[in-house]
């Protein structure tokens, strides 16, 4: 019996064409070209070392958007911090005048994230952080290349953080790095010989698992044998047990933010080509403009001009609809998500754009290792489930 469609890569893969093309791609920023650097085990770990380098308070605040991952929140909570919360505006940076001022004086640093890989300038947030001695992190987990306005991305804030498994087929990583200041040496615990072992093959697992190193798989068929049995718990929607505050510390997984990262993170990073990352999510983007711009029942969430210089991690689209047609892209197994699990207490806050984008806006994947065939099918299957929505919704004549 048929299982239907296999499910596309949600994360890069790696394989014979991770290799080729050149090193850098030409007149594009990157998070590597910034001087103080230090790899981490995931994005969020880097959150949590850079709430490190500030040495602040225990119980500080640490302003935080109110649209996020809960692995924007956690590395705080971890830290021992107080999380205060922000609205966004409709380009997505920070309304800096939801904030009030009893918080703003107890407020040690903000958290700003670039989403979807649209970098904006940050100068506004660098003026204010300036103005009330607030530390700025840059959250750069969709943003390893590109500019953010009138500087390179990574470079508005006193740390900036970001993400090596949304970019790169590694089995984990992530990065902390200062355009400004030095860091301080990271206390990171050295990795097994069994996790530095398991983290080559389950790159290899992954990229086998979809069809990468076509004519080789035999060979690296007695070592996946001798590999644990990999958890892959399939994406759900949460249910009520998971909507609490120490469900979700758990389900982000901070257990290994001290930890340094495997040598197949560190290798794979440093050696592979960058061009082609950047050319690739580029072309796919594209193709998702073309077929979802112009839509009934979905649009764009903002501009993204062509001669734009960032390098997208997801194209964001803003569906009526969202609940039906993202349960159906879910049942095929497309790469398409959407931050639904709003961290316990997040408030509601006037004029914020945050809750509804947490509803209404699903992320589509653009990384390199999805084909033009992937995407174009990802994105006739919302066509079809768009049209689907109309012609089920009941009339208002009725």
């Amino acid at each position: 019996m048929s299982s239907g469609p296999r499910p596309l890569p949600r994360t890069p893969l790696l394989d014979w064409s991770s290799f080729t093309g050149a090193r850098r791609a030409p007149g594009v920023h990157s998070i590597d070209d910034l001087g103080h650097y230090a790899v981490t085990t995931s994005g969020r770990a880097a959150i949590y070392q850079a709430l490190l380098q500030l040495r602040l308070e225990p119980g500080s605040v640490v302003l935080v958007p109110t649209y996020h991952c809960p692995t924007m929140i956690a590395p705080v909570i971890l830290a021992k911090l107080e999380v205060a919360y922000f609205a966004i505006r409709a380009d997505g940076l920070p309304n800096l005048d939801t904030i009030d001022p009893a918080t703003v004086s107890r407020a040690r640093a903000i958290l700003v994230s670039h989403y979807f890989g649209r970098a904006r300038s940050l100068a506004s947030v660098r003026q204010w952080c300036d103005e009330h001695r607030i530390a700025l992190i840059e959250d750069c987990a969709h943003c390893y290349f590109g500019d953010a306005g009138e500087r390179p991305v990574g470079t508005w804030g006193d740390f900036a953080t970001a993400s090596l498994t949304k970019f790169f087929p590694v089995p984990e990583g992530g990065v902390l790095v200062s355009a400004r200041t030095p860091l301080a040496t990271l206390a990171l615990a050295p990795q097994g010989f069994k996790a530095q072992l398991k983290s080559w093959l389950d790159v290899l697992e992954l990229a086998i698992t979809h069809g990468r190193f076509a004519g080789i798989n035999w060979l690296f068929a007695g070592l996946l044998q001798l590999k644990n049995h990999r958890h892959r718990a399939e994406i759900s929607v949460p249910g009520e047990a998971s909507a609490t505050a120490d469900n979700m510390l758990l389900a982000s997984h901070m257990g290994r933010s001290d930890h340094a990262p495997v040598s197949a993170t560190i290798l794979l990073h440093e050696m592979l080509p960058r061009a082609a990352i950047v050319a690739r999510r580029r072309r796919n983007f594209g193709i998702y403009v073309r077929h979802l711009a112009q839509l009934q029942g979905a649009h764009t969430l903002y501009d993204w001009p062509v001669e734009d210089s960032s390098v997208p991690y997801a194209f964001p689209l803003w569906v009526d609809d969202a609940d039906g047609v993202y349960q159906g892209l879910r049942e095929q197994r497309l790469p398409v998500f959407r931050w639904d699990r709003v961290w316990p207490g997040t408030p509601r806050i006037t004029d914020d754009l945050g809750p509804s984008w947490s509803h209404h806006v699903l992320q589509f994947l653009c990384h390199q290792d999805l084909s033009e065939a992937d995407v174009t099918r990802t994105a006739l299957a919302t066509r079809r489930l768009l049209s689907q929505s109309r012609t089920s919704a009941p009339s208002i004549l009725q």
